[in-house]
């Protein structure tokens, strides 16, 4: 597939997301930008970074990324990888012991529910792919979700430490047998958790030393402090008639403190230019800038897809779940990241990437030497299929 990245397509860009959404109401503002051949072309901010201030949207503007932070947390556990502190097929039960009793869900419900032994204990890779028959608790409405909705929040956040979630953890049954099926879950947290245990650092502290500092990403954290605090966006909900909800006000959001639990599945604030810094890294098979971060051989696995028998999201993700960070047909799932089997008028195979709760996205695509960066503040990411317009627009 042949790709031109021209003052007329950015121009189509800005019409198009500019017209068809600020203009009607229907999100804040967003940031876009690319990286292609070397350069990185930055579109012109548009719209607001908070409605209720009349604050236009900048460069520097600060964003929820949420799930856009599971591409991070892969990286920090390959990273470990990498030193053999952990394998991929290490049974979690090795670092989490209270899982080796784990069950699978047979009937019943959350007072009473019958279950049988997996096939298998649960591994790291389980983990990774979102293979290993966790859950969420609001994308799907099983009776163990239903049980999820009582430990956690609906963007991530959970009242007490890490150690409180993974108890609490293993003593509910698994949705599958892992390896079974995909289902996007809190397996990722459960990566985050693993990483502090096995080197020593807690979950920022450790993505600070061998991720942010390395890559210059001094924006990004688990929280905002304060003298950032006017660069911070807010954040808001569709409601009825394409309406805007103001969910989080970035004056008194709980992000300017530091959380409790760091959520390696959706906690992370950044900015485009961070994020991008740490998109270039990947495309650069695992440097930037004369900096290694990860090796190259590992990325070539971490984009490779990890489900059964190199099928794709419609075939093994589990029935019933209500989400937007990728398609299903022709998407397999790497280590962190969907990743695209066929080419379409989305783009070409091979392309990689992940998006977040609040509509964020990223997507890179190797064949091209091409990286977008999309960021805006709506939830829920299923509200709008801007996403995938902006790729269609970006190949067409």
């Amino acid at each position: 597939m042949s790709f031109l990245l021209s003052d007329k397509k950015i121009n189509q860009i800005e019409d198009h997301i500019q017209k068809k959404y600020i203009d009607l109401g229907k999100i804040p503002g967003a940031l876009v930008g690319f990286y292609h051949l070397g350069d990185v072309t930055f579109l012109n901010p548009l719209g607001m970074m908070d409605v209720e201030r009349s604050k236009l949207m900048k460069r520097n503007s600060i964003f929820r990324i949420y799930s856009m932070t599971k591409p991070i947390t892969s990286v920090a556990l390959m990273q470990l990888c990498e030193k053999n502190l952990i394998d991929l097929d290490d049974p979690v039960y090795k670092y989490i012991e209270s899982w080796k009793k784990l069950k699978v869900y047979n009937s019943g419900d959350i007072n009473n529910f019958i279950v049988d032994s997996p096939n298998r204990h649960m591994t790291i890779r389980d983990l990774m792919s979102h293979q290993s028959g966790l859950s969420y608790g609001y994308i799907s409405n099983t009776k163990i979700d239903e049980a999820y909705r009582k430990l956690s929040s609906i963007d991530g956040f959970f009242k007490n430490p890490a150690s409180d979630l993974i108890e609490s953890l293993s003593d509910l049954p698994l949705l599958f047998s892992p390896g079974q099926l995909w289902n996007y879950s809190v397996s990722t947290d459960v990566i985050g958790y693993i990483i502090s245990l096995i080197s020593s650092y807690s979950l920022e502290d450790y993505m600070k030393k061998y991720i942010f500092d390395p890559l210059g990403m001094s924006d990004t954290g688990f929280h905002v402090s304060h003298n950032k605090i006017n660069r911070f966006s807010a954040n808001y909900y569709n409601s009825t008639e394409d309406k805007l909800k103001l969910i989080d006000d970035p004056i008194n959001s709980r992000y300017l403190n530091k959380p409790v639990f760091c959520s390696g599945g959706g906690g992370l604030v950044s900015t485009f230019d961070d994020y991008m810094s740490f998109s270039i890294m990947l495309l650069n098979k695992g440097s930037y800038q004369n900096v290694r971060i990860i090796n190259s051989s590992t990325l070539e696995l971490m984009t490779a897809n990890h489900l059964l028998d190199n099928q794709d999201l419609l075939t093994r993700a589990m029935p019933g779940l209500r989400w937007a960070e990728s398609s299903f047909e022709n998407v397999g799932f790497g280590l962190g990241f969907s990743i695209e089997m066929k080419a379409t008028d989305e783009g070409p195979v091979g392309q990689y990437g992940w998006g977040g709760a609040a509509s964020t996205y990223f997507w890179i695509d190797p064949s091209s030497d091409l990286i977008c960066v999309f960021l805006t503040q709506l939830m829920p990411s299923y509200t709008y299929k801007i996403r995938n317009e902006l790729k269609k627009i970006v190949y067409s």
